[in-house]
């Protein structure tokens, strides 16, 4: 018997309008052991604390196997949130265990954020440029990105509240601390206006700081979710992946308790609850080390790495060419001069073994073509010394 077939159904409109990761696509290409990479943002994996790491999971599977393999609650491990909120209350962000959620990964805080708040249609503004996977993430849900302008210290406070008072904005979602990408960093005076700019127009903030333990130099700048005109608007993501191991995929949400409650619920129906076992040992790494000790050791490391991709940069450029000095993070913003593209220049860059970023698509508009992003977190001062040599014959 012959049995007619039906087409297969479509897929969701999303799925089809939504693309790829270029960067993740990138790091594909640039795969090949040879190619010196400046192009993703990964932390350097020599400076993992493997041991230490190792020593907690074998504590925790050794001393409470039954619990830390089972199920578990999806706010999270109380330990872990107990050491969370006593890191943020520390450092003047009063915070409780129960304010927080453990996440997988601050991109899985970012994606219950989303499906808390957006509706199809609701507008939420961004910093142009802005993190590719945040874009990505409010496209799934049907969301009207717009950006806003930026400059040399982020967003410009007079366009945020004149694109707030006409666009009617839901959410503003932000980098603060060394952006992604471009490695800016807020100042105080504008983290105040746009905390008043929320207040003002009735909007969420969606603060993302995966980088803040990254800072090198210069003074530390409060979190927006502290100021007073944002305490009862503003969510506060945070990762473990660029201070600890991004392969615990471990993140934390702090929020208003509505918001938190929504965000419980939308990852319930996500994944029930993050790795029981990841959580235990990050709670136990953290009751045994001295986290901020092994920080340092990160920090020197990455400012000898900033140090010699800046110094490396006026031979390796084109004349012309322009790029800012972060306080900390892991990127550098590169502008060539006018005429060049930087994307099409890549697939010469990486004949030549060499690889970065193009800034095209961490824009929602009015994109720059010669713009690029390079990281220097994840090779030695020798490495990126020979990479920028090879980055010169490239654009030579």
């Amino acid at each position: 018997m012959t049995v007619t077939r039906a087409a297969v159904p479509a897929l969701a409109a999303r799925a089809v309008s939504v693309g790829a990761s270029p960067v993740r696509e990138i790091l594909a290409l640039t795969a090949r052991p040879e190619v010196i990479s400046f192009a993703g943002g990964l932390p350097a994996p020599e400076l993992f604390d493997a041991a230490g790491i190792g020593e907690a999971y074998a504590r925790v599977l050794a001393e409470q196997p039954r619990k830390v393999l089972q199920y578990s609650t999806t706010e999270g491990d109380p330990a872990l949130r107990g050491a969370v909120a006593a890191r943020l209350s520390g450092r003047g962000l009063p915070t409780e265990p129960d304010g927080l959620l453990v996440t997988g990964g601050s991109q899985q805080g970012l994606a219950l954020i989303a499906t808390a708040l957006l509706e199809p249609g609701d507008v939420v503004l961004v910093e142009n440029p802005t993190y590719l996977a945040a874009l990505q993430c409010f496209g799934f849900t049907g969301a009207r990105v717009v950006p806003v302008p930026t400059d040399a210290d982020g967003v410009v406070p007079e366009a945020l509240e004149e694109i707030a008072r006409r666009e009617r904005p839901k959410l503003l979602y932000l980098v603060p601390n060394f952006q992604n990408p471009t490695g800016r960093t807020l100042p105080l005076a504008r983290r105040r206006a746009v905390a008043e700019a929320a207040a003002r127009h009735g909007l969420w903030i969606a603060e993302d700081d995966p980088y803040g333990d990254l800072r090198f130099e210069g003074e530390r700048q409060p979190w927006i979710a502290g100021l007073d005109a944002a305490a009862d608007r503003a969510i506060l993501l945070g990762s473990f992946s660029k201070i600890m191991a991004p392969g615990m995929r471990l993140g934390w949400l702090r929020a208003p308790a509505a918001l938190l409650r929504a965000c419980v619920i939308a990852k319930q129906a996500a994944d029930l609850h993050t790795s029981t076992v990841d959580q235990a040992a990050a709670a136990r790494y953290l009751a045994d080390n001295d986290l901020d000790a092994h920080l340092e050791r990160v920090r020197t490391a990455y400012r000898d790495r900033r140090d010699a991709l800046l110094a490396g940069l006026p031979a390796a450029l084109p004349t012309g060419s322009s790029w800012n000095r972060p306080e900390g993070g892991m990127f550098v913003w590169v502008r060539l001069p006018d005429g060049y593209d930087a994307t099409a220049l890549l697939r010469t860059a990486v004949s030549h073994d060499v690889a970065y970023v193009p800034g095209l698509p961490f824009f929602a508009a009015d994109a720059e073509p010669a713009a690029l992003r390079m990281s220097f977190t994840t090779h030695t001062p020798d490495e990126i010394a020979e990479g920028l040599v090879r980055l010169a014959r490239a654009f030579g």
